[in-house]
Formats: C-alpha cells, sequence, structure tokens
C-alpha cells in the first residue's frame, strides 16, 4: 500500500519512518501542501496522509477519486479543513489520530502563561546582553488565581490538573460535563460566568461552524479588565481584529496563542527573508505582551510518536477493513 505525505516536515519523515521500520507501507513524502493545485501528485497511490493546513474540500475529493486514492489519514486530531460531505459522496474514508499525548498540548498552554506572566523570555535575552535589571519584569502569582478553560475534553482536563497543582481556582464550560474534574474540585459554569470571572481564559475546544470567532468583540467585552487569553486549539476561535483592538485598548493584558487564523500561509516556513504581508499577524508581533509559537504545541517526542503509530495502524486498519473509532464520518 502506498501513501502519499503532504505537508511533510523533516521530524514527520523521522518519526513515521522510525515506526514504519517493517516497511508494512511505502510512504512517499511532499513537502507542499494538499490543496486543487497539488492534487494531482497523489496519482498512483492508495490514500493521502494530510495535516492541518492541508485544504480538502470538494474539488480535492472529486479529484483524488478520478485518480483512485481511496482514503485519507490524518495526522492530527482536528478536522475543521475536511469536508467530510465530500468525502461521503466521493466513498473516501477519512480517519484522524484523536489523542496524542494531550498532555503535551497542555503544557505548551502553561509554558505561554508562566512565559507572558513572568516574562523569562525578556529576561533571558536582557541577560545575555549583559542587562541584570528587573525592571519591568514583574508578574504575578498564579496561585488562587482563577482559570477558565473552555472545552474539557483529554487536552482541557490535562490542562486542569496542571493548574490545580499551582493552587489555581478552575471553572470550566464544555456541552458535557467531566465527571472526573467536577471530583476534584473543577466548577462547571456558564460561559458568560466564565468570562465574567476567569482572570486567565484557556481554550481546549474543537473548531466547528458553533465555536467559530467564539473570542470576539462581545464575549470579550464580558471578560475581566486585563484577563490573560491563551488558545493552543485552532486560530478560528478567535476573531483576530476584535482581539487585536481588545489588546490596543488594554482589556486583554497577555495574549498567547499558537494558532492563528490564517496560519497555513505562514506557520511551517521560514520566513525570515521574506517581508510578511499579513497585516494581523504584523500587527500581532508588535505588542510587548503577545507571545506566539508557530503551531508547537503538539511537538513532543511522546506525542510525534504517538502520531505515527496511530496513524500508521489507522493505514493498517484500512488495508484489512477493520472497523475503527478514529474513522471520522459525515453525520
Amino acid at each position: 500500500m502506498k501513501i502519499a505525505f503532504f505537508s511533510t516536515q523533516p521530524y514527520d519523515k523521522q518519526y513515521f519512518e522510525a515506526c514504519n521500520k517493517d516497511a508494512s507501507v511505502e510512504l512517499f513524502y511532499y513537502d507542499v501542501a494538499l490543496n486543487t493545485q497539488t492534487v494531482n501528485l497523489a496519482k498512483g497511490f492508495d490514500g493521502v496522509c494530510t495535516f492541518v493546513n492541508d485544504k480538502v474540500n470538494s474539488a480535492v475529493f472529486k479529484a483524488l477519486k478520478t485518480i483512485g486514492v481511496k482514503f485519507i489519514a490524518l495526522r492530527c486530531a482536528g478536522f475543521n479543513n475536511v469536508d467530510l460531505q465530500a468525502a461521503k459522496a466521493n466513498d473516501i474514508k477519512v480517519y484522524r489520530v484523536p489523542a496524542y499525548s494531550p498532555e503535551a498540548v497542555a503544557e505548551h498552554a502553561v509554558a505561554l502563561i508562566l512565559t507572558l506572566n513572568r516574562k523569562t523570555h525578556k529576561a533571558y535575552n536582557r541577560v545575555r546582553e549583559g542587562n541584570f535589571s528587573l525592571e519591568k519584569l514583574t508578574g504575578f502569582n498564579l496561585f488562587e488565581k482563577t482559570v477558565g478553560v473552555i472545552g474539557t475534553g483529554k487536552i482541557g482536563i490535562a490542562f486542569c490538573k496542571i493548574m490545580l497543582g499551582f493552587g489555581c481556582k478552575i471553572i470550566a464550560y464544555d456541552v458535557t460535563d467531566s465527571e472526573y474534574l467536577k471530583s476534584v474540585g473543577v466548577k462547571y459554569v456558564a460561559l458568560d460566568n466564565l468570562f465574567a470571572n476567569a482572570d486567565i481564559v484557556s481554550l481546549h475546544c474543537q473548531f466547528i461552524p458553533q465555536t467559530k470567532h467564539l473570542i470576539n468583540k462581545d464575549s470579550i467585552s464580558k471578560m475581566k479588565q486585563h484577563v490573560m487569553l491563551i488558545n493552543t486549539s485552532r486560530g478560528g476561535l478567535l476573531h483576530t481584529k476584535d482581539t487585536i483592538d481588545a489588546l490596543k485598548k488594554g482589556k486583554i493584558a497577555y495574549l498567547g496563542i499558537d494558532v492563528y487564523e490564517q496560519e497555513q500561509d505562514l506557520f511551517f516556513k521560514d520566513l525570515s527573508d521574506e517581508v510578511i504581508l499579513d497585516d494581523h499577524i504584523s500587527r500581532l508581533l508588535t505588542f510587548p505582551n503577545v507571545l506566539v509559537t508557530a503551531h508547537q504545541a503538539f511537538l513532543t517526542d511522546e506525542a510525534l510518536t504517538q502520531i505515527a503509530e496511530t496513524t500508521l495502524k489507522n493505514i493498517e486498519n484500512f488495508k484489512h477493513n477493520k472497523a475503527t473509532n478514529n474513522e471520522v464520518e459525515c453525520l
């Protein structure tokens, strides 16, 4: 069975080759994204393996069916970039990696919080330049602060457990309560209640039509003055312009994001010698209280190993027509 990888990074090849030592699947790697312009590269392959910024829309599915591709293996949990109705219409199965070291993403969210709060990135640069001043490096204790967690799936639960260890009060919102979290002291509240009372708001929910621009002018207006906002989920959860306006007014005092709504044109690329044409990301990078990382929350040895193992298992399940909960179906 031959699989074409799109949006391949060096770490993808490293971990997939390590997990495919018996060469049970033939893997071919393309560094370009899958879209209508590149879909013909998949000709002659049984399946394709895609990532978060590949555009698997109706036109791509039609082309994949025409050239004989039978399935798509996502090497990620999210599938908002995949037209599932088109997949069904073209009889192409879609698989994903629903969970891979949720601790990796949760710990990165905490890293963003600590870095923004205690300004360790600024202190690091200062000391390397011989500046040992503590001026403007004052942070705040996380102990007894109220943290609002939106989305309490596996990553949200892992994040809550860490923040409870800091002695934080955790309030949460999700369509389904976690009995475990309630048993350890997490209180579920209405979304407006969470906005009104959280010192830190951290997003760990799926990006679906109902959550698009969940953070917008209206929801930000309900938040505490000088709130900290963290997003390690999907960029589309934030309305970028409204977030920038809130930063300019001081409503949002700290912003940490590992995802960005228009990241497909930026992230996973070296643009250090180019002019960035995206005015919103350029503006965000001018704020001293904004920390942007380029979708690296998942990037740990444990997570990359699990992604490779699960993706290869999904391919094997398709090959042998075995049922799996990792198949994503159009409802």
